[in-house]
């Protein structure tokens, strides 16, 4: 038992094994015999480690650490230190593996960030209570790989003091838990929000170069300790092994920058122009969507048009709301409130009249919904908690007035609402080309009737088969190279919905002409991407950054051969001079 414990030992004790006092050395015979009293997690784990044992030999104990970020895998000695049990070898393996889990998945919670308002929506449809769920989801997993960092950084640290790893239960139960989340997660992402993982792919050519450095830099970390254990062991084969593993390793990760294709990899003087903005109900995260208010407020980010969502009264006035269906009016307005007990579950089951009742801004106020309240001043507040709903002529006088383009899903296309719906654009007196008419239905008739009307399609067959030239579509629908192609045709590529820099930043390096906001005061002042870089420039970054690496890594493994060598040199002399030395 050691003699003396130092503050910085106690801490990483207590942190990792829950234990302030050092644990006097035991005598662990390895046997492929398993504990009993294990748990049958422990127990699956224990027995697939004893015959990763029985084929490497006793003497060196392998942890296989799977690293997901990369697809690949290091192997490290554990008999390079002392005090390592056979399950602490399995536990430090879990730790590994779900720590990277975690930053797996908090990458995923960041990229999905700017479509947060689907899972919102989403839960709502479900719970009908509209709280900002996707904000709980990032708390949590946020807190989960903290967690999972800092008990992975204080085992390390317990490896360097040669301490025991002694992985309490309430961590291995804690990242059983982890697992489960993350699954969860991402199995919800796979069968409700598949789409999503497009997304995330799409992320990569804007984080994987510097993902990359990332990755040299750690290995370049970890290296110190396999040269270690790659000099301490003393099998042949167990030497190979290890040196292949994190030679195949540093290949990839060095060269890896061959496979990354970035549009904000481009010349300067390449880079399209700044698409325009479109704002999405007006300027939601500011003020209560699809309210006058909001689209004013979107004027002032100087937006090119304004896009909604019209549906029909029960005396065929058109009106803006988004939401339709069994939630119809429950999450923007007061309808429980005012109309109690009475069917709302479609658009025609309220006169405009009945409508022209409810309030449409103070659940803005009450929920929050963007974090943004706060920056109102008392009038704006004072406003926004007496907005209406209203209806698409006032919306339209509001476009006529500023010269701003309108363009609008129609939520319940039935009973000729295309009809009515274009009765009211020509009556209003604005002009035709300020028309983005975007439903697919009618399209024929519509154009008989307002031949002025700027088509737009929601897919590229179409578009092609009536010849159009207007694109409106999701983000991620197409890449780079599509959306130059059709740049390159004069074709306008609107994309929705966009209300990230990293996101809007990729797709004005890609060509794209506009893009559909939340967040239309945000990307207003974007003056250039957040990064864009010549091809050239980043081709002598990588070699630089990983020539730098090789050095070091050089350096290291020499260093790391002389002080084994020294080490053998001393106890050889000690073992020849106790020789001559008297027994006692």
């Amino acid at each position: 038992m050691m003699s003396e414990d130092s503050c910085g030992r106690i801490c990483c004790r207590v942190m990792y094994s829950c234990n302030w006092k050092h644990p006097s050395e035991r005598k662990r015979k390895v046997s492929t015999v398993v504990d009993p009293d294990l748990d049958f997690c422990v127990e699956y784990s224990y027995r697939t480690y004893i015959k990763i044992i029985n084929i490497f030999g006793t003497n060196f104990r392998y942890i296989t650490i799977i690293i997901l970020n990369f697809g690949l895998y290091t192997v490290i000695p554990c008999s390079c230190f002392s005090d390592f049990s056979q399950c602490s070898c399995c536990w430090l393996s879990v730790l590994t593996a779900v720590s990277l889990l975690t930053l797996f998945w908090m990458y995923v919670c960041l990229m999905a960030f700017n479509d947060r308002e689907d899972v919102n929506w989403k839960a709502f449809s479900i719970f009908k209570l509209w709280v900002n769920w996707f904000m709980v989801l990032i708390v949590i997993a946020a807190v989960l790989t903290i967690y999972c960092i800092l008990l992975l950084v204080f085992a390390l640290v317990q490896l360097a003091l040669k301490e025991p790893l002694d992985l309490h239960c309430l961590h291995k139960l804690f990242l059983f838990l982890g697992v489960v989340f993350i699954a969860l997660g991402t199995t919800g992402i796979s069968l409700q929000w598949k789409k999503e993982w497009h997304t995330v792919l799409l992320s990569l050519q804007a984080t994987a170069p510097f993902l990359q450095m990332g990755g040299v830099g750690a290995l370049t970390l970890v290296s110190c300790l396999v040269f270690q254990c790659f000099h301490r062991t003393r099998r042949i084969a167990s030497k190979i092994l290890i040196m292949v593993v994190f030679a195949g390793v540093s290949v990839a990760i060095f060269l890896s920058p061959l496979l990354i294709q970035s549009p904000c990899l481009v010349e300067e003087k390449q880079l399209p122009p700044k698409p325009a903005l479109i704002g999405h109900r007006g300027a939601p995260m500011l003020t209560p969507e699809n309210t006058l208010m909001s689209f004013r407020r979107s004027v002032g980010c100087d937006v090119i048009a304004f896009e909604t969502d019209v549906q029909l009264s029960k005396d065929r006035v058109p009106y803006l709301m988004h939401d339709h269906g069994s939630h119809f009016l429950r999450r923007t307005t007061d309808v429980l409130h005012k109309f109690p007990g009475k069917d709302f579950n479609h658009s025609t089951n309220l006169t405009w009249e009945e409508l022209q009742e409810l309030n449409a801004g103070d659940w803005f106020l009450k929920m929050d919904p963007f974090r943004s309240v706060s920056q109102l001043s008392e009038q704006e507040k004072k406003t926004a908690g007496n907005q209406s709903v209203p209806s698409l002529l006032q919306l339209l006088d509001l476009a006529k007035t500023h010269n701003t383009s309108v363009i609008f899903d129609l939520k319940n296309d039935d009973n000729n609402d295309a009809i009515d719906t274009v009765n009211t654009i020509l009556k209003s007196g604005i002009p035709q080309d300020l028309i983005l008419w975007l439903p697919p239905k009618h399209r024929v008739d519509v154009r008989e009737v307002a031949p002025g009307f700027i088509q737009v399609y929601n897919n590229v067959t179409d578009m092609d088969l009536d010849r159009g030239d207007h694109l409106n579509v999701k983000y991620s629908a197409l890449s780079a190279t599509e959306i130059g192609e059709l740049r390159s045709r004069n074709v306008s590529v609107n994309l929705w919905v966009v209300n990230e820099p990293w996101l809007f930043s990729l797709l004005w390096c890609s060509g794209a002409n506009s893009v559909t906001t939340n967040a239309c005061s945000l990307l207003q002042d974007m003056t250039q991407p957040d990064w864009t870089m010549r091809p050239d420039r980043y081709r002598m970054i990588w070699i630089i950054v990983d020539l730098g690496s090789l050095l070091i890594m050089v350096t290291l493994f020499i260093l790391q051969r002389e002080r084994e060598a020294k080490k053998g040199f001393s106890g050889w002399k000690q073992r020849e001079l106790s020789r001559f030395l008297p027994s006692e």
